[in-house]
């Protein structure tokens, strides 16, 4: 096969090390470093590949996998072909005839804003992309539209960024607010919306002028937006809430509910109440994200206006044209860089990590499960069998928030950490006899902000090695071993985890950020709790006590467990939530793996192609353990929680959606999508009257 550079690219040569490459068709717009821009460069003659790839490798620093990965990225984006001049200029018109026959500049106009990527170019801050950004490895491909003006467009790159720190390759296309029809026009998993331009009434007027509320105006605006995109996309949108004043115009007389600051809160929580009327739309903390990095320095409130809201570093970042309306005369700008500080973009870096957390949130991107912990030295100081007890602690040596804060703070954090669903175990070099016998506290402890040995769904307190211990709870639990943390004191014990099982992530060096990581960082974080997650710890020793009972006593014991599972399609949004948040966390028993977002099942649910399934037994009730959604006569997906693995629940729920389809179809189709993680599911369709043809599992309905 031929490779060579489009016969539409160009490349223009900029300074330290930067090339910007220009398609003239789609007006992509790259800058690389030179080594890319090298690699372009060979290819201004086609090249047989892979027969030249040998020639073009001995003169790069990267290894195959990150040049193979490069040159897929370049031709994705058009930059390379193996089209001919020909062919190529064929394939465009043929795009341009499909996309608005009768008037090609506007097809070319519509064609831009599809292939289109990242921001305004007028604010525009990139750095040089490397064939490690293009080809190095990513375990996701997400696209993502930004709708805001300078503060969200400038962060475009350093989002970009941050993401392929997490393993992401971030797709960014960039347009204003009023734009909404890029959402139809343009894939996207999420949208972040920006500060708004109404931002600026907030603080003008009285109470009076706003009608009584300095918020009407923006809080309308935002809704606008929304449902402007709704109408376009079920995608998740990111809304951002505004930063807080650091500067007020009436200083200390400036007070009550409408001062200049307050107005700017009580935006920020009707923007909250706001996002609560829509499925999948959440608020940014701007706010708190700048605050906890210096808001004086990374606001221009105190330099420039009232309601602007950008970076101080802005005004050491402008064009020289910009001098003729101060008369080419301005003051020693050394005193604001010492402000600022070297990084004159550290605004951009700070919010986009804000953004970056939140679509983790949102994507489910590396969420854990469960957290392991150690206990000697971690949950309490010392070692349990030499000190007698977790503490000594009475309130005549010291208050909660002396040095037993820390460890009370630590167990409070891991009690948060269950209530949203994640699992606590534990293990423990130790005797587990004496750890239960010793682990209790006196009364007058806080024993609601302590965890006990009831809080763990499983314990692992023995001589044998930690990674073997993590490694025999994860296959217990059937969870992968990416799905769990583990916390230890020691560092010897940390090392040995991470050589052994480099799949999961290790905490503990700094004991005093660590309660800070279990509550804030995105790994551990959930869009909604609900009653159900909160009780997860003890549906899950539900179900290991029910697998116990199944593996000695067989279908004679499945008899005894009074299994009950009723079938429904909903319609309440909080159920919704969670059948979303089981799509995302179910990879055993899910045929296809496809995930959806909160407004994309409310639209599915209002067209009756959702289906659930709850389960109970005399263990208890496991709450919703299955959900499926259907297109047309086609099962798309289909996801049951591992809890219910055994109890034949996917039998009694795939005749219930049979029997609905049956009404409306005469034939039922379905597909599994193999993964390394779902062989508990491949014989679901095979197992109740399907036949597979080309691919497609197929039945006739009666």
């Amino acid at each position: 096969m031929l490779i060579r550079r489009s016969t539409y690219v160009h490349l223009t040569p900029l300074a330290q090390d930067r090339v910007l490459i220009v398609h003239a068709i789609s007006h992509l717009r790259l800058v690389v470093d030179a080594e890319v821009s090298g690699i372009v460069e060979w290819f201004a003659e086609p090249r047989d590949m892979p027969g030249d790839l040998a020639q073009l490798r001995e003169t790069l620093t990267i290894d195959a996998d990150t040049l193979a990965g490069c040159l897929a990225s370049l031709m994705e984006r058009g930059v390379l072909t193996d089209l001919d001049p020909a062919g190529e200029a064929a394939a465009v018109a043929a795009k341009l005839a499909e996309l608005h026959g009768r008037d090609p500049g506007e097809a070319l106009d519509q064609l831009r804003r599809q292939e289109g990527e990242g921001a305004n170019p007028y604010w525009s801050v990139t750095s040089a992309l490397g064939a490690d950004d293009l080809g190095g490895p990513k375990a996701h491909r997400w696209d993502v539209l930004l709708f805001g003006d300078c503060d969200l467009q400038m962060e475009a790159d350093f989002l970009r960024r941050e993401a392929a720190r997490r393993g992401v390759d971030l797709r960014v296309a960039a347009s204003f607010p009023d734009d909404l029809r890029l959402a139809a026009e343009k894939p996207h998993q999420a949208m972040l919306i920006g500060a708004l331009r109404s931002r600026h009434l907030v603080a003008k007027g009285s109470a009076a002028d706003h009608g009584g509320d300095p918020t009407a105006v923006y809080l309308a605006e935002a809704r606008h937006i929304i449902e402007g995109l709704r109408a376009h996309s079920d995608a998740p949108i990111l809304i951002d809430g505004l930063p807080e004043p650091t500067v007020q115009p009436l200083g200390m007389a400036d007070r009550g509910p409408f001062s200049h600051r307050n107005r700017f809160r009580l935006l920020n929580h009707g923007l909250e109440a706001l996002a609560l009327q829509y499925s999948g739309v959440y608020v940014v903390d701007v706010a708190a994200a700048i605050a906890a990095e210096g808001a004086a320095g990374l606001l221009d409130d105190a330099l420039v206006g009232f309601t602007h809201f950008g970076s101080p570093g802005w005004m050491l970042q402008r064009p020289s044209v910009e001098l003729e309306a101060v008369h080419g005369v301005f003051p020693d700008t050394a005193p604001l860089h010492a402000a600022v500080g070297p990084d004159l973009y550290r605004r951009e870096a700070v919010v986009a990590r804000a953004h970056m957390d939140q679509l983790a949130v949102v994507m489910g991107l590396a969420r854990k499960k469960c957290v392991i912990l150690d206990l000697d030295g971690t949950l309490w100081p010392g070692v349990l069998a030499e000190t007698g007890a977790p503490f000594a602690w009475t309130p005549e040596i010291s208050g909660h928030n002396s040095y037993i804060g820390l460890y009370f703070g630590l167990h409070e954090a891991c009690l948060a950490l269950k209530r949203r669903g994640i699992l606590l175990a534990c293990v423990s070099k130790n005797d587990e006899a004496l750890v239960r016998e010793l682990w209790t506290y006196p009364d007058h402890y806080p024993k609601d902000r302590l965890l006990t040995p009831d809080d763990f769904v499983t314990w692992r307190v023995n001589w044998h090695d930690k990674p073997s211990n993590i490694a025999s709870i994860a296959e217990e639990l059937g969870f992968a071993l990416d799905a769990f943390a583990f916390v230890d004191d020691h560092p010897v014990e940390r090392e040995r985890v991470r050589q052994a099982l480099p799949q999961v992530d290790v905490f503990g060096e700094d004991p005093f950020a660590l309660r800070r990581i279990l509550l804030t960082d995105p790994r551990f974080q959930v869009l909604n709790v609900t009653e159900e997650s909160a009780r997860r710890t003890d549906l899950v020793k539900g179900q290991l006590d029910r697998e116990r009972g199944l593996a000695a006593g067989g279908d004679d014991f499945l008899a005894t467990l009074e299994v009950v599972t009723a079938c429904e399609r909903p319609t309440d949004p909080a159920l919704l939530s969670r059948v979303a948040e089981l799509f995302q966390r179910t990879t055993q028993f899910n045929t296809t793996g496809k995930t959806y977002s909160e407004a994309e099942l409310a639209r599915l649910a209002a067209e009756g192609q959702v289906f659930i399934a709850h389960c109970r037994d005399r263990f208890g009730d496991y709450g919703l353990v299955a959900a499926a959604v259907t297109e047309g006569c086609e099962i798309a997906a289909f996801a049951m929680s591992c809890r219910v693995i055994g109890l034949k629940v996917e039998q009694t729920f795939l005749g219930f959606i049979l029997d609905d389809l049956a009404d409306r179809h005469a034939e039922a189709l379905a597909r599994i999508v193999e993964t390394a993680r779902n062989g508990p599911v491949r014989h679901l369709y095979a197992d109740s009257g399907f036949e597979l043809s080309d691919g497609v599992w197929r039945r006739a309905l009666a």
